[in-house]
């Protein structure tokens, strides 16, 4: 919902239209704090309820690292969604193309991420092989559920959108 709910503050509350960068930098830091709080507060609860083990310094750490990896990709969607669509490909080819796009944009956070925050944080460990690679299968992962939020632009192409009965958002829908 970070990603979501900053979208509606940037252009109600700030004016932003989607075709701007204020817009796209509004958005990703929605989504980066999104997951920062979303992280935090699942192993908040989850070191409450079922584990009293579970270091808090270490997951909000995570947590922030993880988030300046959204805010990356977060920032990158609404961009990358215009050009693709703006450049009249097929819905698929806009699928696949912000899979792609949003995935690196995320590794990318990650790996600056890694380079930077380990330095001050304990708990970020800096860029090795291994961590490569499950930074690399994350970053697919996450660029896959860039991907079905193409879906929901019931407007492109809606013949083609295979998501629309999904996740399709279509006039009328309120905002969240």
């Amino acid at each position: 919902f970070g990603w979501q709910s900053s979208s509606i503050i940037a252009e109600n509350s700030f004016g932003y239209t989607p075709e701007t960068m204020s817009f796209a930098l509004t958005t990703g830091a929605g989504d980066g704090l999104g997951v920062l709080a979303g992280h935090t507060l699942y192993y908040g609860i989850k070191k409450a309820v079922v584990d009293s083990s579970i270091d808090m310094n270490k997951e909000l750490q995570t947590g922030f690292f993880l988030g300046s990896a959204a805010f990356c990709s977060g920032t990158v969607w609404q961009p990358l969604v215009n050009t693709l669509q703006g450049a009249n490909l097929s819905f698929n080819e806009v699928f696949f193309g912000t899979w792609c796009g949003c995935g690196l944009a995320f590794y990318a956070g990650l790996r600056v991420g890694r380079t930077i925050l380990s330095g001050f944080m304990s708990h970020i460990e800096e860029p090795t092989y291994d961590n490569h690679k499950t930074d690399a299968s994350l970053s697919v992962a996450i660029g896959s559920a860039t991907a079905f939020f193409v879906g929901t632009d019931a407007a492109y192409l809606p013949s083609q959108n295979f998501l629309i009965d999904i996740v399709g958002i279509k006039d009328g829908t309120p905002d969240l």
